[in-house]
């Protein structure tokens, strides 16, 4: 049997993914998946560019304000989520558009991103209080104990990474090179499926224009009363979201630590220094696959 195709657009930040993404959609019946790791959020609207009322009424869309702001997101939960996803919409006789540019997430569709180990909640809590009573010389001695042939390139100034290898390796019984070969040789989740990528690119400078006038937009909406909101819901019960570019600097406004007339500044700076990893990761992380100039990109090539 031929696999069915998914077909998946991404791009960096302020790149021009969701109007091509649209019309790309309208064009050849499918609807829309989001791999973007802040759009599940309810609330988390102007900061994160979300399509509006108008956009996700043209087509379609999926994982898409369906988590709360204090509910955990990880990559396990969201392949979970897609693949039932992709199957309802192929079932329904359409085609399926993934569209984001958040990175372990879309590498889900090429690799795979989470291993089968378990780690008990009292094994974790166990190792934090650990790491905050005796920082994590300990647990890195214990771990090297566990792992007499090294210990590869983890970072071992790291406490977060340290004390996550060390409960893998208890939780297991295995080394991490033992941890490591099973993970590389598991398949991608979406292994079953073809999957067509491209990618959506643009001249630095004309993305830089984008990217200040992305910003402008945001604060003229309301990014301020956006995350005041978020606060007040919860937000920093979300480490990631709170972090997230545009919502981590209004923070600091808000608590006193950033001048009310920096704030665009320093959005739009943190913008062009995501866009410049996005752009590394893109490159050395996803297969080979087609690059677009977005300026002048035209639907029906971007999936030839």
């Amino acid at each position: 049997m031929v696999p069915s195709s998914i077909y998946v657009l991404t791009g960096c930040t302020a790149v021009g993914k969701t109007e091509l993404a649209l019309r790309w959609a309208e064009a050849n019946n499918a609807e829309i998946v989001s791999c973007d790791s802040l759009l599940f959020y309810r609330g988390m609207d102007i900061g994160t560019a979300k399509p509006s009322k108008m956009e996700l009424a043209r087509v379609p869309h999926h994982l898409i304000d369906n988590r709360e702001i204090t509910e955990p997101m990880d990559v396990t939960h969201y392949v979970d989520d897609a693949l039932d996803v992709v199957d309802e919409i192929l079932g329904r006789g359409r085609k399926v558009l993934v569209t984001g540019g958040s990175g372990f997430y879309l590498k889900a569709f090429f690799a795979p991103v989470a291993d089968s180990v378990e780690v008990p909640a009292s094994l974790r809590n166990e190792l934090r209080q650990r790491v905050e009573a005796g920082g994590i010389e300990n647990l890195l001695e214990e771990l090297r104990e566990l792992n007499p042939q090294g210990l590869g390139d983890l970072d071992v100034h790291n406490p977060r990474r340290v004390s996550r290898a060390l409960e893998r390796c208890l939780a297991s019984g295995r080394t991490l090179a033992e941890l490591k070969a099973e993970f590389a040789a598991q398949p991608s989740p979406f292994a079953a499926y073809e999957i067509k990528l491209c990618e959506l690119m643009r001249e630095k400078s004309a993305l830089d224009v984008r990217i200040e006038r992305r910003v402008a937009t945001m604060l003229q909406a309301g990014l301020v009363e956006e995350v005041k909101e978020l606060l007040a819901n919860g937000l920093m019960q979300n480490p990631s979201a709170a972090k997230a570019i545009g919502y981590r600097e209004t923070i600091e406004c808000l608590n006193g630590q950033l001048p009310v007339g920096d704030l665009a500044a320093k959005i739009a700076q943190n913008t062009r220094g995501l866009v410049k990893k996005q752009r590394t990761w893109f490159k050395t992380q996803l297969p080979s696959h087609r690059l677009i100039d977005a300026a002048d990109a035209q639907i029906d090539r971007l999936f030839p």
